[in-house]
């Protein structure tokens, strides 16, 4: 069975009342529970974890290694920033895609830089929460094909 890490950086707990014009209108708990039903309608597992806090995330980066195959990462506005983060992906060694619910490359400046990026298998940006699920998906056959 294919273990994911599904990690929702800061802010992401405040979907559906958070700027919905941009975020959508879904819930954080919605959102949660179509991500993990799509996993088990695959066969895989998936654990999801938000953090307002950057070390936290890079806890259950390393924590990851011993137990996931992938990591599915929205690390919100630490993306543009945080090298910690991006060392944690390059050192635990797993496949690690890059999820937007926005299309950050149409927005603000700033937000068009990904410091994880680089060290990602991809992105997936700008399809709303639908994003996870193509990220759940993507890792389906990501890590099938590793194994082939």
């Amino acid at each position: 069975m294919i273990k994911i890490s599904l990690l929702h950086g800061p802010n992401i707990n405040l979907l559906g009342t958070r700027e919905p014009e941009v975020y959508g209108r879904d819930g954080f708990d919605e959102i949660n529970r179509k991500i993990k039903a799509r996993a088990q309608n695959l066969g895989m597992e998936v654990r999801i974890l938000q953090s307002n806090h950057e070390g936290e995330l890079i806890d259950a980066i390393q924590d990851a290694r011993e137990w996931a195959d992938a990591i599915i990462i929205n690390p919100g506005a630490l993306t543009h920033y945080s090298y910690a983060i991006r060392d944690a992906l390059t050192a635990v060694r797993l496949p690690a895609l890059e999820v937007h619910i926005s299309n950050v490359h149409a927005r603000e400046e700033f937000r068009r830089h990904s410091v994880i990026a680089p060290v990602t298998a991809g992105q997936i940006v700008g399809m709303g929460t639908l994003g996870y699920l193509i990220a759940i998906d993507a890792v389906k056959e990501i890590i099938e094909q590793s194994h082939r």
